[in-house]
């Protein structure tokens, strides 16, 4: 079916979401049109805001409207303990359950030779260059539980163990080949406590 071409546009935005298909984009185009005009200008005004006003921080590379980030800056976390995760959201996920009280690393990605993504894509220098700061004593790995995730935790496990920092994984709690951000706190929290020594 032929639409007119502002909703053609709609749907044809709607279908740059991840997830979200031909039918699904149709359904949430008519509800925009639904919408009151001041809810789509807010919605509209939230999505620039967000792209505009969101940076990554300069430290550890989380999502921020802040540089450093809030983490970063607290000076009551403990500074000695830093979590490498692949992506903003897992930061969030493992900030949800309230047992971690250190610092974070986000990769922004894993290894995937399959898909060309080596460690030099991914944020693995900036790690390396925190690392020669003397307190940081424990790197936790909490990579998603993927292969992807796997080769990357066991590729920067090697890098570091010569420094002495004790390197650790965070327990299998989570199923294999799920993200951080869909497991649930209790999980989380008992993959964190299980993590091992690699």
């Amino acid at each position: 079916m032929h639409y007119p071409e502002p909703i053609s546009k709609l749907i044809d935005s709607f279908m740059k979401l991840p997830g979200i298909g031909p039918k699904t984009a149709a359904r949430l185009a008519f509800h925009v049109l639904d919408m009151k005009e001041d809810t789509v200008l807010e919605f509209s005004k939230a999505l620039v805001d967000a792209k505009r006003d969101l940076t990554f921080c300069s430290v550890c590379g989380h999502i921020t409207d802040t540089d450093p980030c809030r983490i970063c800056k607290d000076e009551s976390r403990n500074r000695s303990m830093l979590c490498v995760v692949q992506e903003p959201k897992d930061v969030i996920a493992m900030e949800k359950m309230r047992d971690f009280n250190g610092l974070y690393h986000v990769l922004h990605g894993a290894i995937s030779p399959m898909d060309g993504v080596g460690p030099e894509d991914i944020n693995i220098p900036d790690l390396l260059k925190r690392l020669q700061d003397d307190t940081i004593q424990e790197v936790i790995l909490a990579t998603n539980p993927t292969i992807e995730g796997e080769a990357t935790a066991m590729y920067i496990s090697r890098l570091i163990k010569p420094s002495g920092i004790r390197t650790t994984r965070i327990a299998h709690g989570l199923p294999v080949g799920g993200d951080l951000e869909y497991a649930d706190e209790v999980t989380l929290s008992k993959a964190l406590e299980g993590r091992r020594e690699l």
